[in-house]
C-alpha cells in the first residue's frame, strides 16, 4: 500500500528525479547591454570574505540582459565619480559603468558606496540607495541587493537577485536513499539543507512572507504535509489522512493551505484554515483533481484535472463555485503557475503529437507561447518579478534546473549540485 501511495503521489504531483545542476547562460536578449562592474575598492586591513563586485557582475551577466566587461579589458579601476573617465569606457565598449568602495564601519560591519553611470550620456544614474550597510559575513546578500538596484535602474523591472530557491535533491547510493530539501540563493550558491530524510520529500511551497515552507514527507511511512519555519527550523505536521496528502499551496494571506487529499476515495482539492484547522472540500468529481495554486487575490484556485478526458487547467471561484477551463491547446496542460499580476499562466504543455514543454498563456488574450523545446520539462516556478520561469529538465543524460524568460529570449541553467534534482520553487521577495 505504501508503494502505491508513493507511486500515486509521483503521478498526481508530476514529480520526477533529476540529476546534477549546472551554471550556464545559454541564450540572452538579442542585444544585451554591455556593462562594466569595476572591482570595488577596500580600505580595510584584513581581506574580505566575498568579492562583492564579482557577485554583482555574475548576477547581471546571468540575467541574460547584460554582457559584462572582463576585468583584464578595463583601462582603469575607479572607485568614485571623480575618477571616472568616460572616454576610456567608451573605448572599452561599455554602455554602463558600476563603481564602488567598501569601508569599515564598526565591529564586523562595512559600508558600501556605489555609483552607476551612463557612459554614452556621460552622467550618473541615481539608485534607490547608493550606500549599503552590511555585516562582514553578509557581503553576498549586499551584492545581490546592489544587483537588484542596478537591474531595476537599467531595465525598469524589479530585480530578483535577493530571492531564494528550494528544490528536492535525492541521492541513491549503495542501496540506500537520501532525500534533502535544499535552500539556496537564486543562482544556487550557499545551499543548505532544510530537511533530510531517507524517505521521499515532495512539493515544496513558499508562504507569501517567505518565512515558511510547506511540503510533503513520507518520513512516517505514509505521506503527510508539514510546515517548517526557516528561521528556527521548527516543523509542524499539518495533515496526515489515510491515502494521499499532497500538493500544499499557500493562500496569498498565508492563513490557508490548498491541499490534495484522497481521504474520501478520490484525489480532490481541499482548503485548510491554519488557525481553526477547519477543512473545506472545494472540488467534487470522479476525475483526479490536483496541483492547486491560488490566484493573486485569493478569490479562486487553479488546478489540474482530467475531468475532460485529458489533463487540463481549470479555475474555480471559491465563493460562487463557478468553474472555468483555461487551457484548450494541446492534449496535456498541467502544473499551472500564475504571475503576481494574474495575467500570465505558466504550465507544462504537450502539443498534439509533441513532447512536454514549458509554455505560457496570456489569460487576457488567450495566446499560448511554447518557450522550450527539449521535451522533458516539468515543475515550472515563476520569479516574483514575473520575468523568469525556473523548471526541471534533462539534458545529456543528466538532470538540470533550467530557466527561461516569459518572452523566450533569455535562457540559462542553474548551478550544479550533486544528486538527482526535482521540483524547484522560487521564493517571493524577501525582506
Amino acid at each position: 500500500m505504501r508503494q502505491i501511495l508513493i507511486s500515486l503521489c509521483l503521478l498526481v504531483m508530476a514529480t520526477a528525479t533529476r540529476a546534477e545542476l549546472v551554471v550556464e547562460v545559454t541564450q540572452g536578449v538579442s542585444e544585451p547591454s554591455p556593462v562594466a562592474v569595476v572591482p570595488f575598492g577596500w580600505n580595510g586591513s584584513a581581506a574580505l570574505s566575498e568579492d562583492v563586485a564579482k557577485v554583482v557582475e555574475q548576477d547581471l551577466g546571468r540575467s541574460g540582459f547584460f554582457s559584462t566587461l572582463p576585468r583584464e579589458s578595463m583601462l582603469s579601476f575607479p572607485t568614485r565619480e571623480g575618477d571616472v573617465y568616460y572616454r576610456d569606457w567608451r573605448v572599452s565598449g561599455a554602455d554602463y559603468l558600476l563603481t564602488g568602495r567598501i569601508e569599515p564601519a564598526g565591529a564586523d560591519q562595512v559600508r558600501i558606496t556605489v555609483g552607476l553611470y551612463d557612459v554614452l550620456k556621460e552622467q550618473r544614474i541615481e539608485l534607490a540607495n547608493n550606500v549599503v550597510n552590511s555585516g562582514s559575513a553578509q557581503l553576498r546578500d549586499a551584492a545581490h541587493y546592489i544587483s537588484d538596484q542596478v537591474f531595476e535602474a537599467l531595465t525598469g523591472l524589479k530585480g530578483a537577485f535577493s530571492t531564494r530557491i528550494v528544490y528536492i535533491q535525492a541521492d541513491h547510493k549503495g542501496g540506500s536513499n537520501s532525500y534533502k530539501l535544499q535552500l539556496a540563493d537564486w543562482d544556487g550558491a550557499r545551499p543548505r539543507t532544510v530537511m533530510e530524510s531517507n524517505e521521499p520529500i515532495m512539493s515544496p511551497s513558499w508562504s507569501r512572507d517567505g518565512r515558511k515552507l510547506a511540503y510533503v514527507s513520507f518520513e512516517s511511512g505514509r505521506p503527510a504535509i508539514y510546515v517548517q519555519y526557516l528561521a528556527t527550523g521548527k516543523r509542524e505536521r499539518i495533515q496526515s489522512f489515510p491515502g494521499l496528502n499532497g500538493a500544499p499551496a499557500w493562500s496569498p494571506d498565508g492563513n490557508q493551505l490548498a491541499l490534495v487529499l484522497s481521504k474520501d476515495g478520490n484525489p480532490e482539492i481541499y482548503v485548510l484554515n491554519l488557525a481553526t484547522r477547519q477543512l473545506q472540500r472545494v472540488t467534487r468529481h470522479y476525475a483526479i483533481d490536483t496541483e492547486p495554486t491560488w490566484s493573486p487575490d485569493g478569490k479562486s484556485l487553479l488546478f489540474t484535472s482530467d475531468r475532460g478526458g485529458q489533463p487540463q487547467i481549470y479555475r474555480l471561484n471559491l465563493q460562487s463555485r463557478d468553474l472555468e477551463r483555461l487551457t484548450w491547446e494541446g492534449n496535456y496542460n498541467a502544473r499551472g503557475r500564475l504571475t503576481d499580476d494574474g495575467r500570465f499562466l505558466a504550465m507544462v504543455h504537450r502539443p498534439q503529437g509533441g513532447d512536454f514543454t514549458i509554455a505560457v498563456q496570456d489569460l487576457k488574450s488567450g495566446r499560448l507561447d511554447i518557450l522550450t523545446e527539449a521535451g522533458l520539462e516539468e515543475s515550472p516556478s515563476i520569479a516574483p518579478n514575473g520575468s523568469i520561469i525556473i523548471y526541471a529538465t534533462k539534458e545529456g543524460g543528466r538532470g538540470v534546473l533550467s530557466a527561461v524568460s516569459l518572452d523566450g529570449q533569455v535562457r540559462f541553467r542553474m548551478p550544479s549540485r550533486s544528486g538527482d534534482v526535482r521540483e524547484p520553487a522560487w521564493s517571493p521577495y524577501l525582506h
